[in-house]
């Protein structure tokens, strides 16, 4: 007997379920066990700690307040660690979500180091980001690298691909504070004038 193979869905936009589902505190849902969230480093994480802020806006200029973001990011030594346990002191994934009054995300990680790309490269301290909103059938690839990292971003391999110097500018967090304490801010723009550079891993 031929085997019947279902047609493939048709893509649908993030809307709501998004929340729901995966960005629980957001939705005002309670938190489950193993929650990935965002906080992916605990107090006693080795480096330097920082949170991360940032809006995110439409093509418009208005805020996307129902945003999802996924993050992944080596430590501060540049390694990668796949294994998420909330009991770890250090996870490299994380997510996180605008909020319906401010329009903010917020992260609490560590500043990564610096990596080598698969041939050997060195890689200027980064974090990539996956953007999950309303009116978007697939999600955006993005990178945020950190504007006080001059030197690292200017021999950085991904950064060199992007021709127009202005354009890498947008992959740059700006250095603040928040409550007293190492801060970087990173607005997202979808489209329209200063779009951040998206990729297409």
């Amino acid at each position: 007997m031929p085997i019947q193979l279902l047609p493939e869905t048709p893509s649908q936009t993030a809307g709501p379920y998004v929340h729901i589902g995966l960005a629980l505190a957001a939705a005002g849902n309670p938190s489950r066990a193993q929650e990935i969230c965002n906080q992916l480093a605990k107090p006693d994480a080795p480096g330097e700690h920082i949170s991360l802020i940032g809006h995110v806006y439409d093509g418009n200029g208005h805020l996307v307040r129902d945003s999802f973001l996924e993050v992944w990011q080596a430590d501060h030594e540049g390694r990668y660690d796949s294994a998420f346990d909330l009991e770890k002191p250090f996870n490299s994934f994380g997510r996180t979500a605008t909020t319906f009054d401010a329009g903010e995300w917020t992260l609490t990680t560590i500043k990564p180091g610096v990596l080598n790309n698969a041939d050997g490269v060195p890689m200027a301290p980064h974090i990539n980001i996956s953007l999950f909103a309303r009116g978007i059938n697939i999600h955006l690839q993005t990178r945020l690298y950190f504007a006080d990292e001059a030197d690292a971003n200017a021999r950085d391999p991904v950064l060199k691909l992007i021709e127009q110097p202005q354009r890498r500018e947008t992959l740059l967090a700006q250095r603040c504070t928040l409550d007293g304490k190492p801060a970087y801010r990173f607005d997202i723009r979808i489209q329209g004038e200063g779009e951040t550079v998206f990729f297409d891993f």
